[in-house]
C-alpha cells in the first residue's frame, strides 16, 4: 500500500500538472470504484482543481466550493500520467481524470477492487473520511508519545494504526523499528521514556529520508514504481537476507493479512519472535532465540529451518 513517503511525492507531482487546471472529465471503467453518489461524479466536469494534498494514506484534490474528490488506493492502487486522452488498460484500469495537458490514469492490480473515489461536499464530508491519526513529521515529542500510550498495543498495531497516526503502513512501520532498534511485538506501556524518544526521532528521520530518496528517483517524470519493497530498506521484504547493520538473517512473523519483519540481534536482543503458523507446526522444537536457529541451521546443512512459512 503506498504510504506517507509515497503519497507525499504523488501529491507533488499532481499539483505540478493538475493545480489550476480544469478537470474535464471523470472516464469510470469500474462503477464500484465510486463509493458516493451525491454529490453525483458528474457534477465535477469543467470544475477548476484548487490544490492538491494528503490526507492520512488518501489524497484530495480541492476542487472550490466546498467539493472535494477523495482517491484512496488501498494495496495496490498506483496513479499514472498519460497523454489526453489516454484510456485506463485492460483489466486492471479502473478510472481517467481528464485534464487539457494530460490524463490521470487509475489502475489496480488485483483482484480485489479496494481502490475508492469519493466526492464529498463540505468540510464535515471531507473530515469523515479522515481517521483523526496525528501528522508524524508535524507532531512534537510529547503529542506523539500521548498518542502512542493512549492504548496498550504492540509498537507494529500502534504505528499502523491510523486513528493515532497518519499515513504509516506495514513496510515503513518496519523500517522505523528497525531504526529504533524497538521489537514489533514490544507493548506501548512497556516503552521507557528514552524508547520513546529513539522511536519519535526514528518515524520522523525514516519518512523524510524514503520521501527525500522517492522523489530523487522521480525527478521530473510521474512516478511510476510505486512499490512497498524498495531496494535500501533495512529489513522491509528482506526475510532471510542479512541485516544491512549487523549481518544477522532478517525474520518475519505473520498475522492476519500482514507481516512484520526485523533483526533479531538489533531489536529483540536474539530473541525470535513466535510466528503463530510455524510455532503451531513445531511446538517444542521451535527455536527460542536466533543462536539456537543458526546452530539448528548449521547442523542440517542444505536444509531451511525453519521452514518456510509460506
Amino acid at each position: 500500500m503506498p504510504e506517507l513517503p509515497d503519497i507525499e511525492v504523488y501529491v507533488e507531482h499532481l499539483r505540478r500538472r493538475v493545480a489550476g487546471q480544469v478537470l474535464r472529465a471523470v472516464r469510470l471503467r469500474s462503477p464500484f470504484l465510486v463509493r458516493t453518489v451525491a454529490p453525483p461524479l458528474s457534477s465535477v466536469a469543467g470544475r477548476t482543481v484548487r490544490e492538491v494534498r494528503r490526507m492520512g494514506k488518501r489524497i484530495v484534490f480541492d476542487l472550490g466550493d466546498e467539493l472535494c474528490l477523495v482517491l484512496h488506493l488501498m494495496i495496490a492502487g498506483r496513479l499514472h500520467w498519460k497523454k489526453p486522452g489516454g484510456r485506463p488498460p485492460g483489466k486492471v484500469g479502473l478510472a481517467a481524470f481528464e485534464f487539457d495537458g494530460g490524463a490521470l490514469v487509475l489502475t489496480e492490480a488485483s483482484a480485489k477492487k479496494r481502490a475508492a473515489l469519493h466526492l464529498v461536499r463540505g468540510g464535515d464530508a471531507l473530515a469523515a473520511l479522515d481517521r483523526g491519526g496525528i501528522e508524524p513529521l508535524q507532531a512534537g515529542p510529547a503529542a506523539f508519545g500521548e498518542v502512542l500510550r493512549r492504548e496498550n498495543h504492540t509498537l507494529k498495531r500502534s504505528l499502523t494504526d491510523p486513528r493515532l497516526l497518519s499515513g504509516i503502513g506495514n513496510a515503513y512501520s518496519d523500517e522505523i523499528l528497525h531504526r529504533a532498534e524497538l521489537s514489533p511485538m514490544k507493548l506501548t506501556a512497556a516503552l521507557s521514556d528514552e524508547e520513546l524518544g529513539r522511536l519519535y526521532e526514528a518515524t520522523r528521520s525514516v519518512l523524510r529520508e524514503w520521501t527525500e530518496r522517492l522523489r530523487d528517483a522521480a525527478g521530473d517524470a510521474f512516478p511510476e514504481k510505486v512499490t512497498a519493497f524498495r531496494e535500501g530498506m533495512a529489513v522491509h521484504g528482506r526475510y532471510g537476507k542479512p541485516c544491512p547493520a549487523c549481518g544477522t538473517v532478517v525474520q518475519r512473523i505473520r498475522y492476519a493479512q500482514n507481516e512484520a519483519n526485523y533483526c533479531p540481534r538489533c531489536q529483540t536482543g536474539g530473541k525470535l519472535l513466535a510466528d503463530r503458523s510455524l510455532s503451531r507446526l513445531l511446538h517444542e522444537d521451535w527455536p527460542k532465540t536466533i543462536d539456537e536457529l543458526e546452530e539448528r541451521r548449521a547442523a542440517r546443512p542444505g536444509s531451511v529451518y525453519p521452514p518456510s512459512s509460506k
